[in-house]
């Protein structure tokens, strides 16, 4: 299952990176995220294979497990604020058509993902090291095929109240923050589908009639096709 999450993964960002049709803003965005994937799954799979080929007795230093906390809540955190990233990429495609290559434009994809990747960085860089600054009662060894905080917490020879609370506040930001975000993207994406009612709004949007309106040269073909496309994504 690993090395097919691996492939399968290293197959789309290969695709579209290849492809220069695949160059928009919704491609860039999925091979960005099947990157991100690569890494999230690698950060905890070798780790739970070697435990499990060696029953639980495979020990994890706290440098280590304090690593692999780190890039968890990290990826982790940026795969969340990306998916809600690509259902406001959605969103504009669909509710917006005509107003989709101004609105999201390429310069305005390279921030949403830069800042995807800071935000994941400052929000799971201090939890990490206020976790690993505890006590632990045991030795300096684990034996956890995978370092999840509330784990290791119950490890610790002091009071985790604190570190708790942070932890609560941050898997909030991190989970239900992109939930909402994506959550009311779709529901203005299911009002845009319901409103088309008449049956000259199908009609128009169409394959035969779209092709019948196309004119130009290929190259004014493939632009009147890429702002259009959002309306057959509509449609499905």
């Amino acid at each position: 299952m690993y090395l097919t999450s691996l492939s399968g993964n290293a197959i789309i960002a290969v695709t579209v990176q290849i492809n220069h049709s695949l160059h928009t803003p919704m491609y860039f965005f999925l091979a960005n995220l099947a990157v991100l994937e690569i890494f999230y799954t690698s950060s905890i799979a070798p780790l739970a294979l070697e435990n499990l080929l060696s029953t639980g007795k495979t020990p994890v230093c706290i440098t280590g497990c304090g690593t692999q906390m780190f890039f968890f809540v990290f990826l982790g955190g940026v795969d969340c604020v990306l998916l809600a990233v690509m259902a406001y990429d959605r969103f504009i495609a669909i509710c917006y058509p005509l107003r989709y290559t101004l609105i999201v434009n390429w310069p305005l994809c390279v921030e949403l993902m830069v800042g995807s990747l800071v935000l994941g960085f400052l929000l799971s860089l201090p939890l990490t090291i206020l976790i690993f600054h505890l006590p632990f009662c045991n030795n300096r060894e684990i034996y956890r095929f995978y370092c999840d905080m509330p784990a290791v917490m119950r490890l610790a020879c002091a009071d985790t109240h604190v570190h708790r609370t942070a932890l609560y506040i941050i898997s909030f930001i991190v989970l239900n923050i992109p939930l909402s975000v994506i959550s009311t993207s779709y529901v203005f994406i299911v009002e845009a589908i319901l409103q088309i009612q008449s049956a000259e709004g199908h009609h128009r949007a169409s394959p035969n009639l779209l092709l019948s309106h196309l004119s130009g040269p290929p190259a004014v073909w493939l632009h009147q096709l890429y702002i259009l496309v959002p309306q057959f994504q509509l449609l499905s």
